[in-house]
């Protein structure tokens, strides 16, 4: 074992799922397994470790994704515990976009709930290779096969299961591993840290039997060697079974399935074991891409320190009061007290201190290399989405993609006291938040505060009075709509006015067109060099992207329109970038006007488990509020009611629901897409 470099030896991973999955009690059980606690932390005692802000305790949910190192098996592990509420899925995005893997907790009550759906297909999206762990198989209503088919239907990458629960509810007792035919059971009083593995007992050696026949017969498709030897009747060992499992996991073709209980301290060994035995380590990834900001090629960075530095900041947070920036480091390695580009900013930085984290303490280390996940205090310009490379050798990674806020809010300061702490506030938490946004509006003289969700708004106004003591007057919540056009136009703009003793022009020709929902906004320009030479582009493109911000009906940002530079004229000594400036916003502005402008807004997918009798009176509320149903699926006791609903109409749905389902009924909202009002 010994002889694998550090790098092989290391895994990246994120513990994702659904709110109430039971994300944060496995991630908790990690750390008490592998000596990182010395107590287990409950999240219903708000005591978790990896929960560490006072407003996650409280609300027994996490908000921010938090990093911390554990070993196993003389593995490094780095974790990441992000949210599994939907106003946070920004944490969970940035989080994926730099793992290697991840671990997927589903409920073996609830199955695939909507937001580890959104989970799963944010994870694909980046080709992120998973294990999905079936917890709570002690629950009443535990049905792991139920669990498994919901995945086959939902999910391109095929579910193999690598265990079987041995009973399950009340009489749940260990869990039977297929590879090695063995049955686990774990010792109450060693609060699960002892774990005895015996013959399988009587009772359950058919259905083992049939589901490893199963699980290998899957397994022949994906792999020629398995199949070959399953063909020609040759018993596979268990090592042969664990390398092929860890090649198709890697390829994104199956995701093993664990089970167990994390809050009976059952089945999380083995969890860690899956993870060092079939998730990547970062030499397994495919080297990472970017572009060289002075060649504008593409070029890739291998997993090595021998390589230049690449690194991305892929989360900022306040830490007493200094900025700490957590990096994922790809190639190369970066040095305490050494220096290090920022590529975006076109600007040096200087690491004060280098630090390993785990959940909120940390250890000062002296350096990071390839494939670590570290936080770096000092960086002073450095944003979420920056990429921090080796100056002599630029690259450019991907960016991060952030989602539009949906949900607004006005809030105002008590006193001019407060109103000095929240302007500082506000700064802090926008370099922390991407999807925060804020404006300050001058006919109100109010401060508008824009972000995912109720909640999210919720969890920011908490902490401007107590990590900020900002205290705040709260208007109510607002839709954040959008503006978009309805027909193809063509509009000019023409500038001339002599400022100072110079004469400045600007002509430009603009086309705008509609475009499918959803996609965005699409600046080109197609006029040619001699008509506005390409020094003045850079310029119109930057000045048409801010003309975006505010359409003409109410000052909401544009969306869904594709604008060509079609042309323009230019005059020697005259033609200058503010003219142009000038011309383009006059030009887009006025083609906007005649092109039929008209408001959106957002729709949300509302997903509603409801105990089967009030069906009827969830589905009217969801019509009288202008809804649309997708899909009634029967769980046998209750529904699950799949919508589209404006948001508009959602405001205080969660006290209307419960009054009508005696509070019973629970519901998850995503944004959907944008739409005509």
């Amino acid at each position: 074992m010994a002889s694998k470099s550090k790098i092989a030896r290391t895994r990246n991973i994120g513990i994702v799922a659904h709110i109430d999955a039971g994300k944060t009690t496995v991630s908790e059980r990690i750390l008490f397994y592998t000596g990182k606690s010395y107590k287990m932390g409950e999240v219903h005692d708000g005591e978790a470790v990896m929960d560490w802000m006072p407003q996650e305790q409280e609300r027994g949910i996490t908000i921010t994704s938090a990093v911390t190192t554990c070993v196993w098996n003389n593995h490094e592990i780095h974790i990441i515990d992000t949210p599994g509420h939907v106003d946070f899925t920004i944490e969970v995005e940035r989080s994926l976009r730099v793992l290697d893997g991840a671990v997927v907790v589903f409920c073996a009550v609830g199955g695939v709930e909507p937001q580890s759906e959104t989970v799963w297909h944010q994870a694909d999206k980046y080709g992120v290779p998973k294990i999905a762990f079936i917890n709570k198989m002690d629950r009443i209503g535990a049905d792991y096969f139920g669990a498994i088919n919901i995945m086959n239907k939902r999910f391109a990458s095929v579910p193999l299961p690598i265990h079987m629960p041995a009973g399950s509810e009340d009489n749940f007792r260990g869990i039977i591993d297929l590879i090695d035919e063995k049955y686990l059971t774990w010792n109450d009083l060693s609060q699960g840290v002892e774990f005895i593995s015996q013959e399988i007992p009587q009772e359950f050696l058919d259905d083992a039997k049939s589901n490893r026949e199963k699980m290998i017969e899957t397994l022949a498709e994906y792999d020629d060697d398995v199949a070959e030897k399953y063909l020609g009747g040759t018993e596979l060992t268990g090592a042969e079974i664990e390398k092929a499992i860890r090649k198709a996991t890697i390829s994104l073709k199956i995701v093993p399935v664990l089970c167990g209980a994390a809050l009976r301290n059952k089945g999380i060994q083995p969890i860690l074991d899956a993870v060092v035995n079939y998730l990547p380590s970062p030499e397994d990834i495919p080297p990472v891409k970017g572009i060289n900001p002075v060649t504008k090629k593409e070029e890739v960075r291998h997993s090595s320190d021998k390589e230049p530095l690449a690194a991305l900041a892929f989360k900022i947070m306040l830490d007493e009061g200094r900025k700490l920036a957590y990096l994922r480091v790809y190639s190369g390695q970066i040095h305490a007290n050494g220096e290090i580009y920022n590529v975006i900013k076109k600007k040096k930085e200087r690491i004060a201190r280098l630090l390993l984290m785990h959940a909120n303490k940390r250890e000062r280390i002296e350096k990071a290399s390839a494939g670590d996940i570290v936080a770096v205090l000092g960086l002073k310009e450095t944003t979420t989405g920056d990429t921090l490379c080796d100056e002599k050798n630029p690259i450019l990674l991907e960016r991060i993609e952030f989602y539009e806020p949906v949900i607004s809010q006005a809030i105002e300061a008590k006193t001019p006291a407060d109103q000095e702490k929240l302007s500082l506030a506000l700064e802090k938490l926008l370099e922390e938040d991407p999807t925060l946004r804020v404006k300050y509006e001058e006919e109100t003289a109010q401060t508008v505060i824009s972000g995912m969700g109720e909640l999210h708004l919720e969890v920011i106004v908490d902490r401007l009075s107590r990590e900020f003591k900002a205290r705040v007057n709260v208007g109510r919540p607002r839709v954040v709509y959008r503006e978009t056009i309805q027909k193809q136009v063509e509009a000019e703009g023409i500038f001339e006015k002599e400022l100072g003793e110079k004469k400045h022009h600007g002509h430009v020709r603009l086309s705008l067109t509609p475009r499918k929902r959803g996609v965005g906004n699409e600046i080109i320009i197609m006029a040619d060099e001699n008509v506005i030479p390409s020094e003045y582009h850079d310029a119109i493109v930057e000045v048409l992207q801010e003309a975006t911000m505010s359409g003409v009906l109410n000052s909401y940002p544009v969306t869904d329109v594709g604008i060509a530079v079609t042309g323009g004229t230019f005059r020697e000594g005259e033609s200058s970038t503010q003219g142009y400036k000038i011309a383009a916003a006059t030009a887009f502005r006025e083609g906007f006007t005649k092109a039929e402008p008209v408001m959106l807004e957002p729709i949300m997918l509302v997903d509603i488990i409801t105990p089967a009798e009030y069906m009827g009176d969830v589905i009217g509320d969801i019509n009288a509020r202008r809804g649309e149903i997708q899909s009634v699926n029967p769980k046998g006791t209750t529904s699950e009611i799949r919508a589209k609903v404006p948001l508009k109409a959602l405001f205080g749905y969660s006290t209307d629901l419960r009054s009508a389902t005696q509070g019973r009924a629970v519901f998850t909202l995503i944004f959907s897409h944008y739409d005509k009002v």
